[in-house]
């Protein structure tokens, strides 16, 4: 492949992901993206370029036209998007160029993931790297043969002049580049399957995780880099390997990072929430934006970290971002809300990263008064919080039991001390300008949010956190479920019009389970194997033994991809594997099981490889490498010893019960009026039923 042949001849790009409000004014234009419900997109409806949405309108006037596609992704929460908005798109003689010589197509990439990868693996295969804003140029047929992330105003009017210029005089010659390049994206994606038997064993993943350990950050916590993103599905399988294995030096490396996370400036100290990430080594500086994807993730991993350390920090930090999410992401129907912006307007009112988390040590002074000095100790008011404008963010580096030692106070005056400081900047920073709101609904995201409820209301028993997960599980089934069986991606006024992918179907199915085991109400089990069911039908390929990204009732693409590799949201092919694992045992379905160890089998070499980009399948490959529990809980007081035995860290195991007779293969014949009695179970072989939870709990952990 020569993919940088024609490269040579157009200008470099750069990457960026960040973002910025915009202040409302009379406009002087108005495209057709102002039918859409995206607020990605309608932050372009009063561009002067002819943007249009990704569909079949637009893919055939550019046929018709013989205009090139101009495709430019983005999401509301990225900055260089805006930047790169306010110097090209909204300038009039860049857009007389755009609209003269390109099919000018916009794209919100949390709402189109599908073409958002196509293009990402086109630019990855150009320039060795890729990011957002995303500008890819394609033939009218969705071909790409040029594209790049965030370019300057006069990059991006010299490049679009070169390859208008090119596609007058020498077409064919894109046209072989395209070829050469889309051929390139396909074999991208190309699988070779595994059909070979293999066997897991606890020493082979003993073995990858000792060479994950090279990269640890021990001191701090995370990687040894700079950015550090939070990795949930990565920690949560190092929390349940250190566990199992009994590996205190992990455990320790793993409560290291978590603890380090919930001191840094990425965890707003003042709100609760995670940012998407720090710019530092030491969690400090982040890019602001919040993402639903990274709290739901989050608090299901600190929920799980809860149980194994009862350290209180992880449920000050849980508690905490559930009232973020509570106050800033959740619509009074229980959906949640996609995420908030990085910037806002600063006082000069100029819109600036960060602008609405930061502050100044005088502001400090003037709202906290006699209790700055103490403040000032407990969150580094001082060169360790400082960043940059002679603005801090907050930070911590200690216990409270420490800190408290050595400034002679109690820790419960300490806590309600804290409670109040965080009252007080909590109002003034609620007068601020605020960062923007991208409050379309996403199915995937709000399944992810919808675990991270079920599993604190699992650790904590607290009756809030589950009606929240109830009231959001069924605004998911009456909104975005279809009659037919199917889910749509997307709801924003009224509206839900994108057919689901399997990210969607898999972190839903993934959720629904998990409310039926705290709930132990059937209708949410039956629903995940229904939408199980939907996915073998729609997304699965026979050939690969793998499930595409898409629907085959989906427009066909220039590639069907499926995804494998875990990245801040695991790959929707482990979640849906996993899936499948647990409802063979629920359901007492063999091909189940056999279709998750073939999927399984098919990507774990790669895992040996790069463990971080497979951690899912990794928690998957545990459950195949020991014994996995089935514990069947029959009885009216099923729920009573459900929440005891919850209290319990078992990462291998599945919970199925009920307070009368059912016919689910696990509790058939076993109710009994008189008492509850549990069954621990290996593949359906069970031992003697106890109606002790402890005694039960040592039938495990012996």
């Amino acid at each position: 492949m020569h993919y940088k042949v024609l490269l040579t001849i157009f200008i470099l790009s750069f990457m960026g992901c960040k973002s910025q409000n915009k202040i409302e004014e009379k406009h002087k234009f108005t495209n057709e993206l102002i039918n859409e419900t995206s607020p990605y997109l309608l932050q372009h409806a009063h561009n002067p370029v002819n943007w249009r949405a990704w569909n079949k309108e637009s893919l055939a006037l550019a046929k018709k036209q013989n205009k090139l596609l101009l495709i430019s992704v983005g999401y509301a929460a990225c900055h260089w998007c805006h930047v790169m908005e306010h110097e090209s798109f909204e300038n009039e003689e860049v857009a007389i160029l755009m609209n003269e010589h390109f099919i000018c197509i916009k794209v919100d990439r949390e709402e189109r993931p599908d073409v958002d990868q196509i293009y990402m693996d086109a630019v990855q295969l150009l320039n060795g790297r890729g990011g957002w804003p995303l500008n890819a140029i394609a033939l009218p047929d969705g071909k790409p043969f040029w594209g790049g992330t965030y370019f300057p105003k006069d990059n991006w009017v010299n490049a679009l002049t070169q390859i208008a210029d090119l596609w007058q005089k020498d077409p064919e010659k894109v046209q072989k580049f395209a070829t050469e390049l889309t051929q390139g994206v396909q074999n991208k994606n190309k699988i070779t399957v595994n059909t070979t038997e293999r066997e897991y064993k606890p020493v082979q993943l003993t073995n990858i995780v000792s060479g994950w350990m090279n990269y640890f950050d021990r001191e701090l916590g995370g990687y040894q880099q700079a950015p550090k993103f939070p990795m949930p599905n990565n920690y949560h399988f190092l929390l349940r390997h250190a566990v199992q294995n009994k590996d205190a030096h992990l455990l320790k490396y793993v409560n290291t990072t978590l603890t380090k996370m919930a001191y840094g400036g990425i965890y707003d100290q003042i709100g609760g929430g995670f940012a998407r990430y720090s710019t530092d080594k030491k969690w400090h500086i982040p890019h602001f934006e919040k993402m639903l994807y990274d709290n739901g993730q989050l608090v299901s991993l600190y929920a799980d970290a809860f149980l194994v350390t009862k350290n209180k920090l992880y449920k000050e930090t849980i508690y905490q971002t559930l009232e973020f999410v509570s106050r800033e992401l959740t619509d009074q129907t229980g959906a949640f809300f996609s995420s908030l912006d990085a910037d806002s307007l600063n006082e000069q009112n100029i819109s600036e990263e960060g602008a609405f988390y930061v502050w100044k040590e005088k502001e400090f002074q003037e709202i906290l008064g006699a209790d700055f000095e103490l403040f000032k100790s407990y969150y580094n008011i001082s060169d360790y919080g400082l960043w940059e404008n002679e603005n801090y963010v907050l930070i911590r580096n200690q216990p409270k039991e420490s800190f408290v030692k050595s400034h002679n106070i109690s820790l419960e005056k300490l806590n309600k001390t804290i409670a109040k400081w965080q009252k007080k900047l909590l109002k003034v920073r609620s007068e601020r300008s605020r960062p923007g709101l991208d409050d379309k609904v996403l199915t995937s995201w709000n399944a992810l949010m919808l675990k991270g409820y079920i599993d604190a209301y699992r650790v904590f028993d607290e009756p809030n956190f589950l009606q929240v997960a109830l009231k959001n599980a069924k605004f998911i089934e009456t909104k975005l479920l279809r009659k037919d069986g199917g889910l749509n991606r997307n709801f924003k006024n009224g509206k839900s019009n994108i057919n689901a992918y399997l990210e969607d179907y898999a972190t839903l199915i993934d959720a629904y389970m998990a409310l039926y085991e705290v709930t132990l109400e059937q209708k949410w089990l039956d629903l995940s194997k229904e939408l199980a069911d939907y996915t073998f039908k729609h997304f699965y390929s026979d050939e690969v033994h793998l499930f595409y990204f898409t629907s085959d009732e989906d427009e066909k693409l220039i590639s069907r991809n499926f995804e494998t590799s875990d990245n801040v949201i695991p790959a929707s092919n482990s979640i849906m594997a996993r899936n499948l694992f647990k409802l063979g045992h629920y359901f007492s379905d063999k091909q189940f099981i056999a279709t998750s160890k073939q999927m399984l089998n098919t990507v774990y070499d790669q895992s040996k490889q790069y463990a971080p980009s497979y951690s899912n399948w990794l928690q998957l490959a545990s459950d195949f490498s020991g014994d996995y529990y089935e514990v069947a809980i029959s009885g009216e007081e099923a729920i009573k010893k459900l929440k005891e035995f919850n209290q319990t860290y078992i990462p291998n195991k599945l919970i199925v019960g009920s307070t009368k007779k059912s016919e689910l293969p696990l509790l058939q014949n076993r109710y009994n009026k008189l008492t509850t009695d549990i069954y621990i179970c290996v593949n359906s072989a069970c031992q003697m039923p106890t109606d002790d939870v402890e005694t039960a709990i040592k039938q495990i952990i012996k």
